[in-house]
């Protein structure tokens, strides 16, 4: 198959058909095969029925119902498990995101070799109390991961299937997907200015917490990409410096009472400053020895991601 739409959509009933249209237009234009897969993420406003009734008219379009919602990511996970085309392409459901960008996304991966290409809604349609949280928000993620995007979260991409069979998005993690594929090795990320369209019909999803647990899962992101397989690396070296320090302080503080005969030094903050740092130094450094341990017994030590073989 050549060509996967994978669509996470909650509550979007009024989209959905004219989405659907839009879909099966473009990509009969484009001539290729392909499967539009809608992750319906407990949606209670008839959103399922709909995407049944599609399936049973159209081939193509295939579903996933959750029970309850489980977030955006939980939908991207399930369908990236189920996409089957050599391109797959994300979209959102509520025609934000114009299906007339699939033809170049595709183009880019299939012709120019990206891994992975991100839409840039160049032109965007929303409030200021989104747009400017949005710019500090791919502003500081460009400048700690090195991956330099307009609209890091934008929902529109496209990835070659290997990418999306390799990375596993959980959490709120969906918006730092060329960061999770980044570490898992595929480095040629591309951007393309796409279309932004006003919204039509519902509402906004959109909450303002989604920064504050943003910057939290990029944190975890970096430490799990670069310390995930060896924890004591993290904890043992910053535990070894800590420790060092402490004794540092301490050894200072010995020679003034032996040789200088400084009294008072129990009573200094200095000399509780180097028993804390001391303290500090060994708890991390046995945290990072029992993260190893735990590392190393996990059954996945060995689940290297591979995108070829011959």
């Amino acid at each position: 198959m050549d060509i996967s739409i994978v669509i996470p959509l909650l509550n979007e009933v009024e989209s959905l058909p004219e989405l659907h249209q839009w879909i099966t237009r473009v990509m009969t234009t484009m001539n290729k095969s392909y499967e539009i897969i809608f992750i319906d993420d407990g949606s209670n406003d008839g959103s399922w029925d709909l995407i049944v009734n599609l399936s049973k008219k159209d081939p193509a379009v295939k579903g996933v119902k959750f029970t309850r919602n489980y977030g955006k990511s939980a939908a991207l996970n399930v369908g990236f498990e189920r996409a089957l085309g050599a391109v797959v392409i994300t979209m959102d459901a509520d025609l934000q995101d114009s299906p007339e960008e699939i033809p170049g996304l595709y183009e880019m991966i299939v012709k120019d070799g990206f891994d992975l290409v991100s839409g840039w809604k160049k032109k965007r349609f929303d409030p200021i109390t989104k747009t400017i949280p949005t710019k500090i928000y791919n502003g500081v993620t460009g400048y700690l991961t090195g991956i330099k995007l307009h609209d890091m979260n934008c929902g529109l991409k496209a990835y070659k299937n290997a990418v999306i069979k390799n990375v596993e998005v959980y959490g709120e993690m969906h918006r730092y997907i060329p960061v999770i594929a980044k570490w898992a090795g595929f480095s040629n990320i591309g951007e393309k200015v796409v279309v932004h369209q006003a919204r039509k019909y519902g509402y906004t999803k959109f909450g303002i917490s989604r920064f504050v647990n943003g910057f939290l899962d990029l944190f975890s992101i970096m430490f799990i990409g670069k310390f995930g397989k060896r924890p004591m690396h993290f904890f043992g070296g910053l535990g070894t410096l800590t420790f060092f320090l402490g004794t540092c302080i301490l050894l200072y503080l010995t020679f003034e009472k032996i040789f200088i005969n400084v009294m008072g030094i129990a009573d200094r903050p200095l000399f509780y400053l180097g028993i804390l740092l001391i303290i500090v130094g060994l708890q991390l450094f046995v945290a990072g020895f029992l993260a190893e341990l735990i590392t190393r017994n996990a059954p996945e030590r060995n689940d290297y991601k591979i995108s070829e073989e011959i």
